[in-house]
């Protein structure tokens, strides 16, 4: 696999004819060597969930060197760091680029590594002119795919000769690719990790099938996460095996009939019991990762209360993550996972309910639709003096919506299913940020009272931080609420229903 870089054109082809390129004739040119090949390791970095490959971009180090590839841009470099949170890596003109694509939750990994070589060509003319060069560099991962880039290195005034380069490499037999084709393949086919997989489904098959089809999928998700939560890499691995847990669970409750009713709690409580053991470690993992924005909230000589908290939370962490480890790691927990793993490969031993055989569509639009009705029905009671209870209820359920035309977004009109989502999500965004405010208040609330009941010689110090901290939480929450009519005003406007009728009215037939 080989990918050129013009300013920068990326294209691929296989290695073996990018072997092609020495001695080849271009009209009266041809492709020469020029010096020494260079050969060194390499590794690739990325996030585990690929972000700088998402982007079209790939991320090279070599031993004195971080380079950053991306299409039709100048390739950035400065000098060699071990991965880590962007923020906590040396600041230059890669890291900064970075910092624009990567979630700073998500700590850089060693993707792949292998040995690059990297080969001069120069092209030159009947007269042995040099009118263009490029290299070559031919990159041999331990593990995945073998593959080449091709980085032009135009010359003044022979652009014509360059444009002959590039038609000649495209020529070599195989379609155009992009440098994030380039890190997928170094990658290898078992790096490609997702949060969200879609899963194939047409609108006759059975909602059974469908079921369990994304159950096992997001049982894969939970599991792909392990490693990542044992060994503490970053906080993502523990939010993703949960949403993934979690979107089982609303499947198992939210598909109501596909399973018996026995079954179905069942399944909850198996489900609930793993989850379960996650709460406390992704509670404080929540609060670490607000600290800073704690910090800004309260006047400076209080900020020292709020630290000595945060260290405290800091030692609970450290208890919380090894006892998860320990679990994770443990018999019980693997003959679980492999069980579920197992049951739903092949469901056969499942007992099917009552709508076990509709047929998905139908019974897709009969879900979203009738979730959709909910939604408008609790936002549309909503004001000012209605209850916190209220709004978190609502909440509840557009996640559930959210959640339903997910999984069967594959049935329906992309387009449509895109512009839904994207308001849905604002008016989730306001509603999240009106539930951490409360959940905030209460896990302050319940800190301080156990503050209270020990013998801690910061416990005043603590409290007072606390009591102020908690007035401007409430007050956040309270300008929330305000933002949480007017995100529903802009989700229900007319365009939004005529799409939610267009796609999720029973009836309708699909895109």
């Amino acid at each position: 696999m080989l990918a050129t870089l013009g300013h920068l054109r990326p294209a691929l082809v296989s290695t073996a004819l990018s072997k092609k390129l020495v001695g080849a004739k271009i009209g009266d040119a041809r492709l020469v060597r020029e010096g020494e090949d260079d050969q060194k390791a390499f590794t690739l970095i990325d996030s585990f969930d690929n972000q700088i490959g998402a982007a079209d971009m790939a991320l090279i180090a070599t031993k004195n060197d971080l380079v950053l590839i991306a299409p039709d841009t100048a390739v950035a470099r400065q000098d060699f760091a071990a991965p880590d949170f962007v923020d906590h890596m040396p600041e230059g003109p890669v890291t900064a680029k970075l910092g624009k694509i990567v979630n700073p939750l998500r700590r850089l990994l060693v993707r792949a590594e292998g040995t690059v070589s990297c080969q001069m060509l120069k092209m030159v003319d009947d007269l042995d002119k040099t009118v263009a060069r490029c290299r070559v560099h031919s990159f041999v991962p331990e593990s995945g795919t073998a593959a080449c880039m091709i980085e032009f290195m135009p010359l003044r005034g022979y652009d014509e000769e360059m444009d002959q380069l590039t038609a000649f490499v495209a020529s070599l037999g195989e379609p155009l690719g992009t440098v994030g084709d380039i890190a997928r393949a170094l990658r290898g086919p078992g790096a490609d990790y997702t949060s969200k997989p879609v899963i194939a489904m047409t609108p006759d098959q059975t909602s059974f099938h469908v079921a369990t089809d994304i159950i096992r999928a997001q049982i894969a998700v939970a599991r792909a996460n392990e490693p990542g939560v044992i060994e503490d890499i970053d906080s993502e691995f523990l939010h993703d095996y949960r949403v993934a847990l979690r979107r089982t669970r609303s499947v198992i409750s939210l598909f109501k009939g596909v399973f018996t009713e026995d079954q179905t709690q069942q399944f909850k409580d198996r489900f609930g019991s793993l989850m379960a053991r996650t709460g406390q470690l992704r509670d404080l993992d929540v609060h670490l990762l607000d600290r800073q924005a704690y910090l800004e909230l309260v006047p400076p000589a209080l900020q020292p209360g709020i630290d000595k908290l945060f260290d405290s939370l800091a030692a609970d962490r450290g208890a919380a993550h090894a006892k998860l480890a320990r679990f994770f790691n443990g018999q019980a927990y693997l003959r679980e996972m492999d069980k579920l793993e197992k049951l739903f490969a092949a469901p056969k031993r499942i007992t099917k309910g009552p709508e076990a055989e509709r047929p998905a569509l139908a019974f897709a639009q009969a879900l979203i639709w009738k979730r959709y009705v909910k939604v408008c029905k609790i936002a549309g009671l909503i004001d000012d003096g209605t209850a916190d209870e209220q709004v978190h209820d609502l909440r509840i359920h557009c996640k559930k919506l959210r959640y339903l035309i997910e999984f069967f977004a594959p049935l329906f009109g992309k387009k449509d299913t895109k512009v839904i989502l994207k308001s849905l999500k604002t008016l989730q965004d306001n509603l999240g940020a009106f539930n951490d405010y409360s959940v905030q208040q209460e896990a302050l609330a319940g800190m301080l009272d156990r503050l209270c009941a020990g013998n801690s010689k910061d416990a005043i110090e603590i409290a007072t931080s606390i009591g102020a901290l908690v007035t401007v939480l409430h007050q956040k929450q309270t300008e929330e609420r305000a933002r949480v009519v007017a995100s529903f005003t802009a989700f229900n406007s007319e365009k939004t229903s005529a799409r939610f009728r267009k796609s999720f009215k029973p009836g309708k037939t699909a895109a």
